[in-house]
This record gives structure tokens, C-alpha cells and sequence, in this order.
């Protein structure tokens, strides 16, 4: 989140207030820290060979976390439109929409996938076809693109896809009634976990459980969030509040999407209904993990996720996600360990401090740059202006937007 981010706030007049109408959110901002740690968990443990019993499971599961980062993601990016429905500022533009999308997204990434296919040894002599399929986000489209050092961007396909779609998603859920939209956003959520038994021919190398709508519910959860942060309190609210009974919930889904009901572990296919029990818990821990977080009275404290350091871990989280198989590949000469040989904890620890050290550099060097280019030239157009456009302009930047 931007300085300028943290200034925007709603004021909700119709009913108690709710935390999750705030502006910047330094809990939010937590949690995607403690998202982006759980990647690297997931990733250093197969790495290092800790992917099968017991031990693998539950490692393994940490890929959840990707499922935190589209809740966060569904929750932010929708509650702008949440809000205006409601009569709480106008529409986010959606031109400015896709400017802050692109410049929050491409610089870093197209920095990372130039570093590690030119430097990376295991993604040298990468051919023009996959060149072109990460530098365009469409690797889990094309067969066999997803290389060394870039394979968890199947993810970041995914969630540029709900970017793009997000627009015409706003746009589709204002010809239905405000009473209407919770229902729907459901509907839809719970016919994606079919996604596992639509038939595909697809070539070989190519996974279509990667693709977009097989996730759709891990979005609609932080849409749901959206929508009821702008709802008069009720039920959601009042169990979002009880932050045992969500976290009980959390480690229950957990469990579950970590036991045989939701496949094999390590790389082995699952089943349809398996990956249905995957995807279904993994919307579930979640909406658990972020409700208590947006869903808050005002004022409610979070010591750790809001405390500094996570906040800044979370501005950095971008580029520790990008950069941390490039850290994990660096590590093990640095240690003398070859991959799948053990050694967790201390590949564990260096590869978090690097992707750290990469991240902050990143962020120092090309993401935050790239940000105050574009708020500087967004200033400019406001600036130039007729008095009627900037009136029409600031309403809009007052909305909540990420």
C-alpha cells in the first residue's frame, strides 16, 4: 500500500462502522507478509525433500497461502465497487484501475523473469517460447513454459486473469440487486470447485487446474468481505469477531485440505473431488484468516500482524514471492547441500533472508519508483483537469481503492 493509499478513507454512515472500510488496512498489510512466508515454507520443504508422510502433508499445504493472497486480493480490488453500490463513492475508474494494476504488477516481474532465464543455471538456454510466455503471464496456457526458478508465477497468471476479469465481474454484478450480490458471488464460488470434472482435451504439458476458474472461489471470498464490509453488521460480522471460533476453523480446513480427502502428497495428480476438497478448504482458511481483519470494529488491535515490522515485510511481500525459487536455487551451493538432501531449517532461513534482501532492493529500485512515476503523472491529468472532470476525478480517488 502507497502513502496516498493509507490517507483514502470511506466514512460508513448506515450502521456501526467496520474496520475493513478504513483506507490502509496494517493488519492486511500482515498478513500478506505471513502469506508470502508460507510459500517459501511450502517450496523449501519439497526442495529439500520433506514432501511425503505426515511431516510432507502438512508442509506441503502451505501452498494455502496462495489462497490468502486472492482472498486479499478479491477483498481489496472488489470493496471499491462494494462501496459504490451502497452509495459510498463513486465507481473506481476503471482506466487508473488497470494503470495501478500494471505498474504494481509488470516492472518487478519482468525484471525477475529477465534476471533468472539470462542468469539463473538451471533456466539458461530457455527457448523464445518460454521467453515469451513469462514475459507475458500466459506460462500455464502454454505447454511446458513453467521453467526453473519461475514455476510459482502459475499463480500470478492466475491472479493478473482476475484482474482483467474484474471489471466486467463489477460490471455484471450491478445489472442484479444489492440484496442479490452476496448470493450470487456464492453461487458462482461453489459451481468453480466443479472445475476438477469439466472435460479437457488439453495438450500434453498443459494443466487446466491451473487455470483461472478452478480458483474463482478463493477471489470470492475476499469479494464476499467486500460486500459485507459495506452491509449493515450482522451474522458475518459477529463471527468474524470471534477470532477463536476463525481460527479453530482455519486449522480444521487446514487439516482437512492436508489429509488423503484432498489428494496426495507432494506432485502426484489428485482427483476431481479431491482437488474440489482442496480448493473448497482452501477458500475456507482464507476467509478465516482474513475476516477477523476487515470484518473488526474499529480500533481493533493487531500486535503482531499490524506491528512495523510485518507491515514493512508486507510492502516487501511482492518481491519475496517473485524472487524466492531464484534464493532457494542460490542457497544450497552457499550451504553444500544438493536439493532433496534435508537440511529444512537452515535452507529454510537463508532463503527467507535473501528473498528479504532481494525484495527490499526490488522494492527500493523499481517498484516503489515506478509507483510515484505513475502518481506523479496521475497528478499531472488531475491537475489539467476542467473543475467538473477533477470534482468527478476526486470523488473516485476517495473510494477505497488497493
Amino acid at each position: 500500500m502507497s502513502a496516498r493509499s493509507a490517507r483514502q478513507t470511506v466514512v460508513v454512515t448506515d450502521g456501526p462502522p467496520v474496520g475493513g472500510a478504513r483506507g490502509f488496512l496494517p493488519a492486511v498489510e500482515g498478513m500478506r507478509a505471513c502469506a508470502a512466508i508460507g510459500v517459501v515454507v511450502t517450496h523449501v520443504a519439497f526442495q529439500t525433500g520433506h514432501s511425503t508422510g505426515v511431516t510432507g502433508r502438512l508442509f506441503g499445504r502451505f501452498d494455502l497461502a496462495v489462497a490468502v493472497f486472492f482472498t486479499l486480493s478479491g477483498f481489496l480490488l472488489w470493496r471499491g465497487h462494494a462501496a459504490a453500490v451502497r452509495g459510498f463513492g463513486s465507481r473506481p475508474a476503471t482506466g487508473r484501475y488497470v494503470r495501478s494494476r500494471a505498474v504494481r504488477i509488470l516492472p518487478a516481474y519482468v525484471v525477475a523473469v529477465i534476471v533468472i532465464l539470462s542468469l539463473l543455471p538451471d533456466a539458461d538456454h530457455a527457448s523464445l517460447t518460454v521467453w515469451l510466455a513469462n514475459l507475458s503471464l500466459t506460462q500455464i496456457y502454454v505447454p511446458l513454459t513453467l521453467t526453473a526458478g519461475l514455476t510459482q508465477m502459475w499463480s500470478l497468471c492466475v491472479e493478473v486473469s482476475f484482474y482483467l476479469a474484474l471489471p466486467v465481474l463489477a460490471l455484471a454484478a450491478r445489472q442484479i440487486p444489492v440484496h442479490a450480490r452476496v448470493p450470487a458471488i456464492t453461487a458462482v464460488a461453489v459451481a468453480s470447485w466443479a472445475w476438477g470434472w469439466v472435460p479437457f482435451g488439453s495438450p500434453s504439458g498443459q494443466n487446466p487446474l491451473t487455470w483461472p476458474p478452478a480458483f474463482f472461489s478463493w477471489f470470492a471470498a475476499g469479494m464476499l468481505l467486500a460486500e459485507w464490509t459495506y452491509s449493515p453488521v450482522g451474522f458475518p460480522h459477529r463471527l468474524a469477531r470471534r477470532r477463536v471460533v476463525m481460527g479453530g476453523a482455519a486449522v480444521i480446513a487446514y487439516l482437512v485440505a492436508a489429509s488423503p480427502l484432498a489428494g496426495p502428497a507432494g506432485l502426484v495428480p489428485s482427483t476431481a473431488t479431491q482437488f474440489a476438497v482442496k480448493t473448497a478448504m482452501g477458500a475456507v482458511v482464507a476467509f478465516a484468516l482474513v475476516a477477523p481483519l476487515v470484518l473488526e470494529r474499529p480500533g481493533t488491535g493487531h500486535r503482531l500482524l499490524a506491528s512495523p515490522g510485518m507491515v514493512t515485510l508486507g510492502r516487501w511481500s511482492y518481491g519475496v514471492f517473485i524472487w524466492h525459487l531464484a534464493a532457494l536455487t542460490m542457497v544450497f551451493p552457499v550451504i553444500g547441500r544438493f536439493a532433496f538432501s534435508g537440511g529444512m531449517p537452515i535452507v529454510f532461513a537463508l532463503t527467507l533472508v535473501f528473498s528479504i534482501a532481494i525484495a527490499a532492493v526490488s522494492y527500493a529500485l523499481v517498484e516503489s519508483p515506478c509507483r510515484e512515476a505513475l502518481r506523479r503523472w496521475e497528478f499531472r491529468r488531475h491537475q489539467s483537469m476542467s473543475a467538473p472532470e477533477a470534482d468527478a476525478r476526486e470523488a473516485q480517488e476517495n473510494a477505497i481503492a488497493p
